[in-house]
């Protein structure tokens, strides 16, 4: 599953980043500023998230 998020953030990245170049107004270059901002936080708490929790119980 994780490489299914892993890829699903890396799409996005590459998606805002294009967005952003193509950007004509500094309105619309703010408002992508803050979601390639927002993106790029995701993946470390989740990966953090990942790392931390106990492994699961074998019987």
């Amino acid at each position: 599953m994780e490489d299914l998020e892993e890829f699903v953030h890396g799409q996005n990245l590459t998606i805002v980043r294009r967005q952003l170049d193509l950007a004509k107004d500094d309105v619309r270059r703010q408002w992508l500023l803050e979601r390639l901002a927002e993106e790029e936080v995701k993946v470390p708490v989740a990966m953090r998230w990942m790392t931390t929790r106990a492994p699961p119980k074998s019987s």
